[in-house]
């Protein structure tokens, strides 16, 4: 049976609860994780060229992973924040960013990435402060997603929505499954499920949950999460 691992982090622009900025704590969060492929949200800094909060050089020497090219800005690792990495074995047969309705500027990105014999076709996103916002990005996404042959799929991001079921929850749940992950902010009491990982029904949710670690409760406000799918 094939199997994948996904996971999805806000990294706060590397700044830590003990707001310092320091990228190797956050890749030593995602080795803890050891997913293969990870959504990141706040992947950029917010200001200037909004260069790479972990700079290539870090990832490349104390990782496993490499970005999906997004080829969009120079510097950046995402778009409007956003990035997807994936294991440095894996095949990336496609990539593009979505661009999304907005009061203030989001996007989200799209990977279809071979790993393990498993193809699979990943949004990551990071919606809007705004609840009528976040339900227009999200039919945004769910639009996105319905196109291109059907293949095992995967949205995930920190989609800033407080209430249990209701606004573009309800619009994911009537399309994708949700997997129980549990609370992953704030980091160090976590109280809110802020951070969302969503599936088709080509994939079989095997284990899931939330990283809650010495590591991750110091490099970023947001907990990680993961999932385990079969196909």
């Amino acid at each position: 049976m094939k199997t994948i691992r996904v996971a999805s982090y806000n990294i706060r622009k590397a700044i830590g609860t003990d707001r310092r900025r320091m990228p190797e704590r956050v890749l030593e969060v995602l080795g803890e994780v050891d997913a293969d492929i990870i959504a990141l949200q706040e992947a950029d800094r917010r200001f200037g060229v909004r260069s790479a909060a972990i700079p290539s050089v870090l990832m490349e020497r104390l990782s496993d992973y490499k970005p999906v090219p997004l080829d969009v800005q120079v510097d950046s690792m995402g778009w409007h924040g956003n990035a997807l990495l994936v294991r440095k074995a894996a095949q990336i047969d496609l990539s593009d960013v979505l661009h999304l309705p907005y009061l203030e500027p989001r996007g989200a990105t799209m990977a279809e990435v071979t790993l393990n014999g498993l193809s699979l076709r990943v949004f990551g996103m990071h919606l809007d402060l705004s609840g009528l916002w976040r339900r227009r990005q999200a039919a945004a996404v769910i639009n996105a997603a319905a196109q291109g042959a059907p293949m095992p799929t995967v949205l995930m991001g920190d989609l800033n929505e407080w209430s249990a079921n209701r606004g573009c929850l309800a619009d994911f749940a009537h399309h994708y499954s949700f997997a129980p992950c549990g609370r992953s902010f704030h980091a160090r009491r976590p109280v809110a499920r802020l951070d969302r990982i969503m599936h088709c029904n080509r994939l079989t949710l095997t284990d899931c949950g939330v990283h809650d670690s010495a590591s991750s409760r110091k490099a970023s406000d947001h907990l990680p999460i993961w999932a385990d799918f079969r196909a």
